[in-house]
């Protein structure tokens, strides 16, 4: 299957939206700065990041994200509740209601871009909004083309139609509610309506890629940071929120390749995105220094409750929403891989919020185990995050990213595997690391939280190759791992079950969080191979 734009050709549309008598293509930074706040849609912080609302929604709606069912993608999706059908018809009849909106838009603005800093995977991207600060988030978010190196370049090409103001009929469109996000890999083209919120294009592209990469180009695509070591080493990170995948490779001794979303090739790990979309609740100049500083003229701060003064943001304040953002290009970071893109990986890092306090602060993984944990995607959320949430709670996120790969999780988990044989049978394997960053010596409410100076000492002893050497011991009910020191780290607490006042206590835990891991699990042991499947816990 291919996706150049040469294989797809439909009848032109009536609504021309590059024709657009007020289409403002490719503005600067200041000149969309500058469109936001004369039209009142936002102003300066003390900063000089841009401060905007996206109004009703405050995140992602999952529920009113579909996918076309078409010849592409019917047996090749992994259909369910995250990967919604939409029928073609359905589709064209919103895609026609938003093109003729856009086109009775006083102004639209448009912007060229491209996915994947590998060039022989790029992906270019035309962007379409409503609003100036939408776009100035696509400047942010996606790579910017410099000019003529690429331009004879023979890539595929997508659209996105990002126009908060138009909203579906559920009657009609077979929406499930006005706002939609929707993707079309046969026309390569998404629509988005009825919502603001700036992640649904950046989450729309990477679904994308989710697909078309590791399907047509043999690249595992990632959900996860990545950076380099000053002699070469690519590490990468996984994690769901809250478990430190940003806060932990943004390490000043290493290159930051990327923060969130990354492909492997054959070659190498490149960066898929040209910037970093950030939580900032809680943000502090002490903990994250990096993104702290990255907040300047050119990011774009979302749903920020303000100080008194009405300019300086309030990060710990979540009176309009927990999830506070900021977006901003790569460059606003000052250590970086300009090139954004590494070597293959030699350390993987699996990160996880234990709030039950029962995995290990750092164990190895075999191949098998890395796979498992893999599709797994574990972390916990505590008390009083969510309404309802009275103690800690198993969360599992297929891949660390459920949300966003419409393929089957034991594809991705497949060639993540088939990846860490050939690194072994080149003589260059990769370590696999699970790490538990959140609770020691009990369950949240009894235990406390791993501190940060031991989690990121446990990450440079792994990146040093300070734990080679090491003796490591099994744990009984997970069958992990565990070093038996590790340098600046506390022996006393590598050992969870030894950190409890009551090693019955432990275990009863340790058991029930091994039954939820799987039970988890059994939706994916008709696809899984059966290795994978018996590395989970005992």
């Amino acid at each position: 299957m291919c996706y150049t734009s040469e294989l797809y050709r439909f009848k032109p549309t009536k609504y021309k939206i590059m024709q657009h008598p007020n289409l403002r293509s490719n503005l600067s930074v200041s000149a969309l700065v500058e469109a936001t706040v004369k039209t009142d849609q936002g102003h300066l912080a003390d900063t000089g990041a841009l401060i905007v609302n996206t109004g009703k929604f405050t995140g992602r709606s999952p529920k009113d994200r579909y996918i076309v069912e078409d010849d592409i993608t019917r047996a090749a999706v992994d259909w369910g509740d995250i990967n919604i059908p939409f029928t073609q018809a359905s589709y064209d009849a919103l895609e026609t209601k938003i093109l003729a909106y856009a086109a009775d838009r006083d102004v639209v603005y448009h912007r060229e871009a491209y996915a994947c800093a590998s060039h022989k995977y790029r992906i270019n991207i035309q962007v379409y909004t409503e609003q100036p600060w939408q776009n100035l988030f696509a400047y942010n978010m996606f790579l910017r083309p410099d000019g003529e190196a690429h331009k004879n370049l023979q890539t595929d090409e997508w659209k996105i139609y990002a126009f908060p103001g138009c909203l579906a009929d559920p009657a009609v469109h077979g929406t499930r509610q006005k706002n939609f996000s929707i993707i079309n890999f046969t026309k390569q083209t998404i629509i988005i309506g009825g919502t603001a919120y700036t992640g649904e294009i950046k989450k729309g592209i990477f679904s994308v890629l989710n697909f078309v990469l590791p399907t047509e180009r043999d690249v595992l695509s990632m959900h996860c940071s990545a950076n380099v070591g000053t002699r070469g080493d690519t590490a990468l990170f996984f994690g769901l929120s809250g478990t430190g995948k940003t806060t932990l490779s943004n390490d000043p001794d290493r290159r930051l390749i990327g923060d969130d979303e990354h492909g492997w090739s054959q070659a190498n790990v490149f960066n898929l995105e040209g910037g970093c979309y950030a939580k900032v609740i809680d943000l502090s100049e002490s903990k994250e220094p990096q993104i702290y500083k990255a907040i300047r003229y050119g990011a774009l701060l979302e749903n920020i409750d303000l100080k008194e003064d009405g300019h300086t943001p309030d990060y710990a304040k979540s009176t309009i929403t927990q999830n506070t953002r900021v977006s901003y290009p790569i460059h606003h970071i000052d250590n970086i891989m300009y090139n954004s893109r590494g070597d293959l990986p030699r350390n993987i890092f699996f990160l996880t919020c234990d709030a039950f306090g029962v995995l290990p602060p750092i164990s190895r993984l075999t191949p098998e185990q890395a796979m498992y944990h893999f599709i797994s995607g574990y972390t916990a959320k505590i008390a009083g995050t969510e309404a309802g949430i009275n103690e800690p709670l198993a969360t599992f996120s297929a891949c660390f990213g459920a949300p966003f790969i419409p393929l089957h999780p034991t594809k991705y988990g497949d060639m993540l595997g088939r990846k860490l044989k050939e690194a072994a049978a080149d003589g260059n394997p990769i370590n696999v690391w699970l790490v538990n960053t959140g609770w020691s010596g009990g369950a949240y409410g009894t235990g406390a939280r791993m501190e940060l100076t031991y989690t990121r000492a446990m990450i440079k002893a792994a990146l040093t190759g300070a734990l080679n050497g090491v003796e490591f011991h099994e744990e009984p009910f997970f069958g992990l791992s565990i070093p038996r020191r590790c340098p600046d780290v506390p022996n006393a607490i590598l050992d969870p079950r030894d950190t409890w006042r009551n090693e019955e206590d432990y275990d009863t835990t340790a058991k029930k969080l091994a039954d939820l891991f799987n039970n988890n699990f059994k939706v994916f042991d008709a696809e899984a191979d059966a290795l994978v499947s018996a590395a989970g816990p005992r």
